[in-house]
């Protein structure tokens, strides 16, 4: 879960001054005054961005070498032929930014949340063909970060709540309150379809992350630890079934 930096400023010359507008500046768009957002459920034409967004958050945390997926595994993990109903399998929510102000949303199963925000400072665009938005006609989108989400379960409840898997958001869109809007989104589908909490791992290190969390809601239980069995131990385990299939 990646904290807010500190947001690249232009230089005088470069800044807007309008109440919304955009400036292309060779590669870069520069947005000013107001930024449009728009949080929809992913489609497989957004596989391409959702690879490069969980490899920047690998990247964020030095876990690089650790990144195993493909977009070709993501797509069998993310857009199967027969899914789940919608939010029990794998979920990505990507939330998209523009200068210009999104058309007013279809009922899709999940319609998508459209806001506005008021900017105290310039935002820079500084990959505009790398996170253009594939999903519609509207050309002057851009992915700015994404939740990853699916349902889980426990023996203390008899309905399912959701795994809040990770939340992040490339540099340029930190420290604009979008975090709270894309958690809060998830928070919302939870909320209003029958599931009994949002769960996930809080990284104490993190101060920024963890504080955002806490104002969120979210109640830390320090009485447990996160454990995993993974890599070589669990691999351990791997011929043990046919091990005692043959001694029988």
């Amino acid at each position: 879960m990646a904290p807010a930096t500190q947001q690249p400023t232009p230089s005088p010359s470069e800044i807007i001054t309008t109440h919304a507008s955009s400036e292309s500046n060779n590669d870069n768009i520069i947005i000013t005054g107001k930024i449009y957002t728009r949080v929809r459920l992913a489609t497989k034409s957004d596989l391409s961005h959702i690879y490069q967004l969980f490899y920047q958050i690998h990247e964020y945390h030095n876990y690089t070498h650790l990144y195993k997926a493909t977009e070709s595994s993501l797509e069998g993990l993310l857009f199967k032929e027969n899914p789940l109903p919608l939010f029990y399998g794998p979920s990505v929510l990507l939330l998209e930014v523009s200068p210009t102000p999104f058309n007013e949303p279809t009922n899709e199963g999940f319609k998508p949340v459209l806001t506005t925000f008021d900017l105290k400072f310039p935002v820079v665009e500084g990959q505009v063909e790398e996170f253009r938005s594939k999903y519609d006609d509207k050309s002057d989108a851009y992915i700015a970060g994404y939740a990853f989400f699916y349902a889980n379960y426990s023996c203390f409840n008899d309905k399912p709540g959701f795994y809040f898997e990770s939340l992040y958001f490339r540099e340029s869109y930190r420290k604009l309150g979008m975090g709270k809007l894309l958690f809060g989104t998830v928070s919302s589908i939870a909320a209003n379809n029958g599931f009994v909490s949002v769960e996930g791992i809080i990284a104490v290190w993190n101060k920024k992350s963890y504080d955002f969390y806490i104002n969120m809601g979210v109640e830390v239980f320090d009485e447990f630890r996160y454990g995993k069995l993974h890599g070589e131990n669990l691999q351990k385990y791997a011929d043990k079934g046919k091990i005692e299939e043959e001694t029988c």
